[in-house]
């Protein structure tokens, strides 16, 4: 499976399914690669599996099809060592594959059922741009017959907070769209904040959608719960401890980095915001303070 074979089948997930998250669309097209590579060493896979996480992130430059992809090759390569015949370890690392596709398919329902009874009928809730995982969990507070209403910010450059209205439209639940500078206005009508994350690092901190850090500063001012909702295949090994701590390959789109303007007058697309702001995260190994977040990334990489 050649470069452009990994690519294309990588854009054909996200194409067939919109509501795929892209890390996992990643998954699946790494666990292609598997089964197509020629290479007849485990050593070389694991080169060949790298190359094409590098690759991916090139066309994607989310934190969470790098952290996915590396989690991925890090679960399937427990076993390369227990067997001396390369066909069986390569059969046995493609089960684990598998295994791993399956387990973070069933993430967002498991982060749903923890999180939605957290909303109180009646509830205020402010978000900010659009998250797969917020709106499952919406939906599952829906469902369970809970009267409440959302504030969401519109979520410059790409307005990404309209398309999260009429997805909650759908679902009657009452949505009123609100300016990124309205948020320290709108925080204190609202009883809680949820938002998603591209990222979730080591100190327990996110790396989201820009504006996010505004948010969570505004929330802590006028003592707001925020809480962060995100999957555990977007754990990833980074400890910023500021703005520019966070690699640039994460700030800005692939399309921009490939480009050789300054970045100085690109405007960046996610920011940091740090534990000290958040008060839980909610994933689908459980509901997590930010101090345990550590403790639950060294596990992952055992």
């Amino acid at each position: 499976m050649n470069q452009a074979e990994l690519i294309e089948a990588f854009k054909a997930q996200t194409r067939e399914d919109p509501d795929l998250a892209s890390a996992v669309a990643a998954i699946r097209a790494l666990l292609e690669f598997l089964k197509r590579d020629k290479g007849e060493t485990i050593q070389g896979l694991r080169v060949n599996l790298k190359n094409a996480i590098e690759t991916l992130s090139g066309v994607d430059s989310s934190v969470a099809v790098s952290s996915g992809g590396e989690l991925f090759l890090r679960f399937i390569s427990l076993t390369s060592l227990e067997y001396s015949d390369y066909s069986k370890c390569k059969e046995i690392m493609i089960e684990r594959g598998e295994l791993f596709l399956r387990r973070i398919s069933l993430s967002r329902n498991k982060i749903a059922k923890l999180c939605h009874t957290f909303i109180k009928d009646g509830a205020r809730i402010l978000t900010h741009a659009y998250s797969r995982v917020v709106l499952r969990v919406l939906e599952a507070a829906a469902a369970s017959k809970k009267r409440f209403s959302v504030y969401i910010t519109e979520s410059q450059p790409d307005q990404a907070g309209q398309k999260m209205a009429k997805a909650l439209s759908k679902l009657n639940v009452p949505v009123t769209v609100i300016l990124d500078a309205a948020v320290g206005y709108i925080m204190e009508k609202v009883n809680l904040v949820i938002v998603g994350a591209e990222g979730v690092v080591e100190s327990g901190g996110i790396i989201n959608k820009i504006g996010t850090n505004q948010m969570a500063v505004c929330a802590k001012a006028q003592n707001k719960p925020f809480y962060v909702v995100a999957e555990s295949f977007k754990f990833v090994r980074l400890f910023p401890l500021n703005q520019q701590d966070v690699p640039d390959k994460f700030k800005y789109k692939a399309d921009t980095l490939k480009t050789n303007r300054s970045l100085t007058e690109e405007h960046p697309w996610i920011d940091y915001t740090s534990p000290s702001l958040i008060t839980l995260l909610f994933t689908d190994l459980g509901v997590l303070t930010p101090s345990a977040v550590s403790d639950e990334l060294i596990k992952l990489y055992l």
